[in-house]
């Protein structure tokens, strides 16, 4: 029967619970938490480029990149999770829909909000930097498509379990500062983990950003196919097995 508890809890939403004010200053929160999470990322990820004369990433170079990415997600998902859940990442936003915490019409707002913090980010970054060449995402010699979509896969299941565990699941007690170290932590190990070899995105909107700037589409897929897939699965194993559904609570921000 608990494989029915899904599909009963996903739903469509009515555009009367969905566009209201509070919805979009949820969408609000969360295209300036992409902004400020893409930015410190990409913004890394550029300066290293301009200390090291465009050289190949060294291993400090991954640790730096991975301690920026963790610690602007950290701070991205600390000062939205009170408004808007702090998803910050449309992966995190289909998974809360597949188990039934946010409505489609309201992910779309947030999609909409998260893809447009990373192009204003990386926007930003090209004019700042003086039109330095925004990074996209790409394989390493030797890794096929298929190494990545899976790697993908893994790391958005770990990042998208880990939001349940600590910010969504109403067992968790107070949020406070555990939920967005968590989710920090998580994405900065990943990124040591597969960065070296596919860049590590875990978030469409991080890829999306640069993609679109340089206009650069090419294995562009990968970073949504396998993070949706990644974050989609999180969410159905998570409220299958662990989710206490007498107790179930929305998240933050509005109707979810």
């Amino acid at each position: 029967m608990r494989n029915f508890i899904i599909i009963e809890r996903i739903r469509i939403g009515r555009v009367e619970d969905d566009f209201h004010s509070n919805a979009f200053k949820a969408a609000l929160a969360e295209f300036i938490s992409t902004l400020i999470f893409v930015f410190a990322g990409q913004g890394s990820t550029m300066a290293y480029n301009k200390l090291t004369s465009n050289a190949p990433t060294s291993p400090a170079g991954l640790i730096a990149v991975a301690l920026a990415h963790a610690f602007g997600l950290f701070v991205g998902v600390a000062v939205s999770a009170n408004i808007s859940g702090g998803h910050v990442n449309p992966a995190v936003t289909f998974g809360a829909f597949i188990g039934g915490n946010i409505s489609l019409l309201r992910g779309i707002l947030y999609w909409i909000a998260q893809l447009l913090g990373s192009t204003v980010a990386c926007l930003l970054l090209k004019y700042t930097t003086h039109h330095m060449t925004v990074s996209v995402f790409t394989l390493s010699p030797g890794v096929t498509v298929w190494n990545a979509f899976v790697f993908e896969i893994v790391m958005t299941f770990a990042l998208v379990y880990t939001v349940y565990a600590t910010a969504i699941d109403p067992k968790k007690g107070d949020v406070g500062v555990i939920a967005p170290l968590a989710i920090g932590f998580v994405l900065g190990a990943n990124i040591l983990a597969g960065g070296a070899f596919e860049g590590a995105a875990l978030n469409p909107a991080v890829p999306f950003g640069p993609a679109l700037v340089s206009w650069n589409w090419y294995h562009h897929w990968v970073y949504w196919a396998g993070p949706l897939i990644g974050g989609g699965l999180a969410g159905i194993v998570y409220e299958l097995i662990f989710m206490s559904h007498s107790t179930h609570e929305p998240l933050p921000g509005g109707e979810f």
